[in-house]
Parts: C-alpha cells; sequence; structure tokens
C-alpha cells in the first residue's frame, strides 16, 4: 500500500468519526420528532379551544367590513370639545400616573438593588413586594381601585401608579446593580455619608437609563389610559366605549384618529425630552 493510500485511508476514517460525531442519533431524532408533534398538537387544541378554527370567524367578516366601512367614515364633529377634553383627561392620567409611579420607584429599586442596600433578606422582600404590584395589568387593578373610590380618572391614576412602581422599580434596581460602585465608594472614603454617595457617586450614572425608562413607561401609559376608560377609569376610553356600544362608529372613528394623533406627538415629545435631558441634543 502506497503512502497516498494511507493517508486517503486516514482520512476516510477521520470523517467518519467526525460524521458520528456531529450526527444525532436516533434518540435525538425522537425527541425532536416528539417535540414537534406535541407542540403541534398544543397549537391545534389551542386554536380549537379559542375557536379560532370555527366557522365563527368567516360568518362574522361581513359585519367586520361593514364595521370597518362605517369607522372610515368620521363624524360627530360637533362633539369635539368634549371628545378634546376626554382626551386631555387620558393624557393628564398618563403623565400623572407615570410620575407617582416613578417617585415610588426610585425609592423603592434603593432598597431592591445589591449596590446600594447589602441586606439579602431584606432586598428579597422588598423585590417580591415590587414583583406583586406588576403583577396583575393595568386594567385589573382599575377595576379594584373603581369598585373602591368610585368611577373617575383617580382610578386610573393609582392602577397606572401600582402597576408602573412595580415595573420601573426593577428596571431602575437593574440600572443600579450594573453601575460602577467606585465613584460611591470614593463619595463615602472623601467623608461623604450614604446619602450623598447615592446623589454625587450613583444617580449621575443611572440617570439616563432612569429618564429613558420613564418616558418610554409615559408613552405606553397613554395607550393604557385609553383602555382604562373602558372600565370607568374616565379619560376618552369611557367615550369610545360608550359610543361602540351604540354602534357609532363614526364618532369611535373620529376618536381613533384623535387618540392616534395624540400618541404620535407624545413620541415625538418624549424623543425630545429624552435627547435634551440626556444630553444628545441634535445639531
Amino acid at each position: 500500500m502506497s503512502a497516498f493510500d494511507i493517508t486517503t485511508a486516514l482520512d476516510d476514517s477521520a470523517v467518519k468519526r467526525l460524521e458520528a460525531a456531529i450526527a444525532p442519533d436516533w434518540r435525538s431524532r425522537a425527541l425532536r420528532w416528539a417535540y414537534g408533534l406535541g407542540f403541534t398538537a398544543v397549537m391545534i387544541y389551542a386554536a380549537y379551544v379559542s375557536e379560532v378554527l370555527s366557522p365563527k370567524i368567516f360568518i362574522g367578516l361581513p359585519k367586520l367590513g361593514d364595521a370597518l366601512w362605517l369607522m372610515l367614515q368620521p363624524s360627530g364633529f360637533n362633539y369635539l370639545p368634549e371628545f378634546l377634553w376626554a382626551l386631555c383627561e387620558t393624557i393628564a392620567m398618563a403623565f400623572l400616573g407615570t410620575l407617582l409611579g416613578a417617585i415610588v420607584a426610585l425609592f423603592l429599586a434603593i432598597f431592591c438593588a445589591r449596590t446600594t442596600f447589602p441586606l439579602a433578606a431584606f432586598r428579597f422582600g422588598f423585590r417580591r413586594f415590587a414583583d406583586g404590584m406588576r403583577t396583575f395589568d393595568h386594567l385589573i387593578w382599575a377595576l379594584v381601585f373603581v369598585r373602591a373610590i368610585g368611577l373617575g380618572p383617580l382610578a386610573g391614576i393609582l392602577a397606572i401608579a401600582l402597576v408602573d412602581a412595580g415595573t420601573l422599580a426593577k428596571l431602575y434596581s437593574e440600572a443600579i446593580d450594573n453601575s460602577d460602585p467606585k465613584p460611591v465608594e470614593g463619595v463615602r472614603a472623601s467623608g461623604g455619608s450614604w446619602l450623598d454617595g447615592l446623589r454625587i457617586g450613583l444617580l449621575p450614572q443611572v440617570l439616563p437609563n432612569i429618564l429613558s425608562s420613564t418616558l418610554y413607561m409615559w408613552e405606553s401609559n397613554t395607550r393604557s389610559a385609553t383602555i382604562l376608560g373602558i372600565v370607568g377609569a374616565g379619560g376618552i376610553g369611557y367615550q369610545l366605549a360608550d359610543r361602540l356600544r351604540v354602534y357609532e362608529f363614526g364618532q369611535a372613528s373620529l376618536m381613533i384618529i384623535m387618540i392616534i394623533a395624540a400618541v404620535y406627538l407624545i413620541d415625538m415629545l418624549s424623543g425630545w425630552l429624552r435627547r435634551m435631558l440626556i444630553g444628545r441634543t441634535s445639531r
């Protein structure tokens, strides 16, 4: 046997060993098929239970088309001052709820972060408290507060503030944990207090993340405040639900257009504030 034949035989043997090493055996292939079939069965069952595969969706398509056709013809412009007042109420609800939630979250995040609160047992309790605040959606808390204090925007403000306090506390605490502890240690070594370390050494590092998260929550809460009005929390959502209930699709279309324009303007304002406050003004 020549040297070329020996080299070829060795190469073929190495290729076979490599193929055996990377090729999945029959157990792996069977598991993949089982996972795929199981996932497909679950999806089919979920579609059947939720009636996605039922004929209802095809029966309701003509009605949906009629509603969309009516909504393409906005009407009720004589109610425009009333709608504008309700829209301003919704924006104010989102702003106040976000502001209150951010204030509570800032103090709560200090006790949820390892960097600022080293006591693990108490920190665990504060984190679970924040988890409990954001466990339920705004809609659930709005129903609770509407039942407790009655109809009106106050219920929506409290619902937004409660959920945002838990959500922003998690985001703020993660930003604090990812910050550099050396500036805080330098302030404390220079004779500063624990509060001075937070104010001088920590806050300048995490402030951009805090502002960015808070402004994003304000944008999101503007949409959430519209939904909260449907359960009686005031704002334009209450007017929208009322018009849809009596099949006034033209007036509902006008309010939807107003909501879209308001969200667009708030998104632009939030981006401008983010650039100004974080120091990234465009040239």
